[in-house]
């Protein structure tokens, strides 16, 4: 018995010292910050919390339906060709406002002369061990960092993988002026080598300028955490950007009243960018279905819709086109204009886009 004890106390030591020191997963928030989040109304109890009620453990039937479908023969669910990309073209001018999609949540946004990526998830698999799983579907090329212009400030909704990726972040930094993040995000930045100076953590309702603009963090329905063990102890949120225009990104979230709220305190905007993808209703409380997104684009009193958070990876059991056609259908019904470039494909809140999916799948 005492050999059993012992070897399981090793294994534990083993486990805490490779969640500390392997990079990958980030630096959690040291105890001197987390006594700063105190000033959040969100921070309760040493975690951060959701407006509405919010249950991240599934019951055992769900979870029993979750790995039966893993099991099970899904068709679609990865593309058949290489998705159609395009080389970043740099602007002639800086009229309008120009959105260049990267795949996922990852854009480019260049409005009123600054240029700001948010969710900038370039890498090969949203996992701490990219050679495990699958991978980031195939595009026609790959996105060359060296055509980007000079990035004003990146912006990060979260830090799940899928958001925040260690790679992207070693490969863009010496690239960016500022980096703007929800509460302890910064302590991941900080762990890979981003300075504090160049880093600005805000809670939802607080706001900085960029240049001319100003970005606000908002309430998203969503959680954070990178390792299993430090979820809830980082801010998520959406992000309102305004200039000459006004711009909404989700971040990732489930659909609830915060985007009426969200509507009336900051709308109406111009252009959303909008999560659709990834979802099941066995976790809707944390990832909105394709109906609740346009939706969600009404209620922030949305014009021009953009989907965002599809066509990079397999995180759901869907096909891997269902979100766009399941959004267009709905979008229709009010004629919202939606916007579907293609990856790497730069557009404005007039632009025109074809369903360009339809050709590869």
């Amino acid at each position: 018995m005492k050999k059993i004890v012992t070897a399981l106390a090793g294994i534990g030591l083993a486990s805490a010292w490779f969640i500390n020191r392997y990079p990958v997963f980030g630096k959690r928030p040291s105890r001197a910050e987390r006594r700063s989040f105190e000033r959040s109304d969100r921070f309760v109890d040493g975690k951060f919390k959701n407006e509405m009620d919010f249950q991240l453990k599934m019951e055992w039937d769900s979870m029993k339906s979750i790995l039966k479908d893993y099991g099970r023969n899904i068709p679609n669910l990865r593309p058949v060709k290489a998705l159609p990309t395009l080389p970043y073209q740099r602007r002639q001018d800086d009229e309008a406002p120009r959105v260049t999609w990267f795949g996922h949540s990852a854009f480019l946004l260049e409005l009123d002369g600054q240029t700001i990526f948010f969710d900038p998830m370039l890498g090969r698999a949203p996992s701490p061990f990219p050679k495990l799983g699958g991978g980031r579907f195939q595009t026609t090329q790959k996105v060359d960092l060296e055509r980007l212009p000079l990035i004003d400030v990146v912006v990060y909704s979260h830090d799940h993988y899928d958001h925040l990726d260690y790679p992207s972040v070693l490969a863009l930094k010496n690239r960016v002026g500022r980096f703007i993040v929800p509460l302890g995000v910064g302590s991941r930045l900080r762990g890979w080598g981003v300075s504090a100076e160049r880093i600005t953590e805000l809670d939802w309702h607080e706001s900085t300028q960029v240049g001319g603009i100003k970005l606000t963090a908002a309430p998203s329905r969503h959680y954070s955490g990178r390792n299993g063990l430090d979820q809830f102890s980082t801010l998520w949120a959406s992000w309102v950007i305004e200039g000459s225009q006004k711009v909404f990104f989700s971040g990732d979230s489930g659909y609830g009243p915060h985007f009426k709220a969200i509507g009336e305190q900051y709308g109406p905007f111009d252009l959303t960018m909008m999560e659709c993808g990834q979802y099941d209703v066995r976790w809707s409380n944390s990832h909105m279905l394709p109906e609740q997104t346009v939706q969600a684009h009404r209620d922030v009193k949305g014009r021009v819709l953009m989907p965002i958070h599809w066509s990079a990876f397999i995180l759901a059991f869907h096909a891997w086109f269902e979100p766009v056609e399941r959004l267009l259908k709905e979008a229709k019904h009010d004629e919202i204009p939606v916007l579907t470039p293609m990856i790497g494909e730069s557009v404005t809140p007039e632009s025109t886009t074809r369903k360009w999916w339809r050709e590869v799948r």
